[in-house]
């Protein structure tokens, strides 16, 4: 398999300004095609850190793909400072430099004389013609090694390593990598761990354990000739390892609204919810998927406890006695839910995401959580332990949306 590296440059990246998409969709197409991505390296518009760090990915690696600085500033030193490492010149492109003069002749506006800089291409490379920007990239081979150059704006990069790109590196995959992930929820990742116990020091496949907020994956990963092959490997470990978790499993990649999503369309139910301290967040991941409307109903959020009362029927007597944060409350107010939109379920949530608002008896994580259809009804108390708001707002959200799964199942 070869070996590869990627280096992303722009200061920008580096102060935080924008989000690095263009690494994680390379890392997605290159496992794809069977090239691993063993190092992705992040350096601003400095040519002398820039070719230390190409030198270095150079050195241990078969192919280093760059992306970013390739426009008409002089902070975009990509190509020069990497072909006078490699020690290969700069020619014109004529057919980018066309493209460019055109481009300003088309919108009547001056031609800037630093935009011909684009035009520069290392001599003998393979243009990758831009047809959504100006900036063209380049694919050189020297020494039986590669590198490539690519445009930093998404919208300009993906088509152009998907259309040009791809085709150049398929002789340097030689193989796949298939990748899936075991969702859980409830278990937390160390346990998760544990139980995986000895597939974790599998090679091929491999498996290792990722937390998220809320939820734990184990991610299944196999490299073969074809992706039949690699299927093949993964396939009986995840069966394995899926008995071995047994019901914290809740799907193999499919993520947790959508696999409630399915359930409710394949059974014709409807749902609704009643939301304290999520705010709205659960309705969001359900409505975020296409064709939710089909069995999305109603969504309260209920903060004060006046719309408690007249919206979802929670007693007065239940918010005296108990408080709003309390398992009595949520099962009103999931009760409540579904009797006002006359859904077929309705699920509830009311806690403390913090990080104030905690008593001595009710700490900031406490949240309770309640489904019911009517017949049957499913509770959870969590105490997640934590101040952290985000990540108490996001873990409710996600066994709101177990707890309705696990009650249609």
């Amino acid at each position: 398999m070869f070996v590869c590296e990627i280096i992303c440059v722009g200061t920008e990246l580096l102060l935080g300004e924008i989000l690095n998409t263009d690494a994680q969709f390379l890392c997605r197409e290159l496992a794809a095609m069977g090239i691993a991505v063993q190092r992705i390296l992040t350096v601003g518009d400095n040519p002398a850190r820039l070719r230390e760090d190409f030198r270095l990915a150079w050195g241990r690696s078969d192919l280093v793909l760059l992306t970013g600085g390739l426009g008409p500033t002089k902070d975009d030193l990509t190509k020069e400072t990497v072909c006078e490492a490699l020690g290969i010149p700069l020619a014109v492109d004529a057919r980018t430099m066309q493209k460019i003069e055109d481009y300003f002749a088309r919108r009547g506006i001056p031609f800037v004389e630093s935009n011909r800089k684009q035009a520069l291409v290392p001599e003998g490379c393979a243009v990758l013609y831009n047809e959504n920007g100006t900036a063209p990239g380049c694919f050189i081979q020297k020494d039986g090694k590669a590198a490539a150059f690519l445009p930093g704006p998404p919208r300009e990069l993906q088509p152009m390593f998907t259309q040009s790109l791809a085709p150049l590196l398929a002789p340097w995959g030689g193989g796949v990598i298939v990748s899936h992930h075991l969702r859980t929820i409830g278990i937390g990742e160390s346990r998760m761990a544990e139980l995986a116990g000895e597939y974790l020091d599998m090679e091929n496949p491999t498996v290792a354990p990722y937390a998220k907020d809320g939820e734990a994956y184990l991610r299944v990963s196999a490299f073969a000739p074809d992706i039949e092959a690699a299927e093949a490997l993964c396939a009986p470990v995840i069966k394995n390892l899926q008995f071995i978790l047994g019901k914290s499993v809740y799907a193999i990649d499919k993520a947790l609204e959508q696999v409630l999503l399915d359930l409710l369309l394949a059974r014709s139910k409807t749902i609704a919810f009643a939301e304290s301290c999520t705010g709205g967040g659960v309705a969001a991941r359900l409505t975020e998927l296409p064709g939710a409307s089909q069995v999305f109903r109603y969504g309260f959020v209920t903060y004060a406890n006046e719309a408690k009362e007249k919206l979802l029927g929670v007693s007065r007597g239940t918010l005296e006695t108990h408080g709003a944060v309390s398992g009595q409350c949520a099962f009103e107010m999931a009760r409540g839910a579904r009797e006002a939109s006359g859904a077929d379920i309705g699920v509830s949530i009311t806690g403390i995401a913090g990080p104030g608002g905690a008593t001595p008896d009710k700490p900031v994580g406490l949240i309770y959580l309640c489904a019911t259809d009517g017949s049957q009804t499913k509770h959870l108390k969590m105490e997640t332990g934590r101040t952290d708001r985000n990540y108490n707002r996001v873990a409710a959200a996600k066994q709101a949306l177990n707890l309705a799964r696990e009650l249609l199942i």
